[in-house]
């Protein structure tokens, strides 16, 4: 599968709305793994200050009692009156790609949209969200086993077939299972910062940062024999992100062939060891950015990038922005908050 260069990480330039106001939509048949992933991420309190990220409150399309997946029958807040004043909205999965969204759905979702609310789909969500009209002209994902049918049932929607979300500001969309954490991460992290998100990520023991435009689908059959693990390895490498990166020493490290490291990397991964060191500098540069005083030459410094130009031209090239804008958004932020 294809992946585009795109800057799908999300940078001041979109900031959060202030509303905290976060409305998860359930329906008869709920999936209930995505709408679960997504009351572990948004609704539990933050660790550190021991106050909730968002205001929370779950909104059924149906009223009354009504069943999800697994034998589960729900009773929830109220029903899609709760969309009128929410923040964000998140769409956790759909019963089928093949069950049409309510008119009083779509309409309820058309207005708060035109309203300014960010809507946010998980998984086959994308398809309510379609359906509605409000993709069209955008990019978007889903699993990746209904994003050709995505693509034929909406034309004027730019489907990104292999990725695993995809941020186009106030639209959100991503693909199913595991895809829906990194979104939530993602949304934290765009609302809050890195630090807040790698908290969440260690709260739900879960990589903190895998970016939209990484492949959904990576072949990865059962070993016949237990694997080495490269996390030691992976730990070593994020303590220091100065040391320049030479494959034929970590292959060595890790006791194994340079070919077979290549291939077990990419299995634990999703990407080569150059890319995968490139999101882990991006990731401490930002939260040096977000949380300090240094200068952009010791940001550079302490990221591992070498240089003040080298960083500057990844942020433009990851992020398009620069490091002074991505501090100035966050500084901007606090000072409204």
């Amino acid at each position: 599968m294809q992946n585009a260069a795109l800057p799908l990480m999300s940078s001041p330039r979109n900031p959060a709305p202030r509303n905290r106001r976060l409305v998860l939509l359930t329906y008869e048949c709920l999936c209930t793994f995505e709408f679960g992933t997504a009351v572990e991420a948004f609704g539990r309190a933050d660790e550190l200050t021991g106050e909730p990220l968002y205001d929370l409150a779950v909104a059924s399309v149906e009223e009354g009692t009504f069943g999800a997946q697994g034998g589960v029958r729900l009773v929830v807040d109220g029903g899609l009156e709760l969309l009128e004043d929410a923040g964000t909205i998140v769409i956790p999965g759909w019963r089928s790609i093949h069950e049409p969204a309510s008119d009083r759905l779509i309409a309820a979702l058309q207005k708060a949209h035109s309203n300014g609310t960010r809507i946010v789909s998980i998984c086959a969500g994308s398809f309510v969200l379609g359906a509605a009209g409000l993709l069209d002209g955008k990019r978007a994902t889903a699993h990746w086993n209904s994003t050709d049918v995505l693509a034929q049932r909406f034309p004027k929607v730019q489907v990104e077939h292999g990725m695993i979300y995809v941020d186009e500001g106030s639209i959100i969309t991503s693909a199913g299972g595991a895809a829906g954490v990194d979104l939530c991460l993602h949304l934290i992290r765009r609302d809050y910062g890195i630090e807040v998100a790698n908290r969440t990520a260690r709260r739900m023991v879960t990589p903190p940062l895998r970016e939209g435009n990484q492949a959904q689908l990576i072949q990865q059959p059962v070993p016949r024999y237990p694997a080495k693990t490269l996390a030691p390895l992976l730990d070593d490498l994020r303590s220091h992100l100065n040391t320049p990166m030479v494959i034929d020493q970590l292959a060595a490290q890790a006791g194994m062939s340079r070919r077979t490291f290549l291939r077990r990397f990419h299995d634990a991964t999703g990407t080569t060891p150059g890319e995968w060191m490139l999101s882990v500098r991006l990731e401490k540069a930002c939260a040096l950015l977000e949380n300090g005083t240094l200068s952009i030459d010791r940001v550079a410094e302490q990221a591992g990038f070498g240089s003040p130009e080298t960083l500057r031209h990844h942020f433009r090239q990851r992020l398009g922005t620069t490091p002074t804008q991505w501090r100035k958004g966050f500084v901007e932020r606090d000072l409204v908050g």
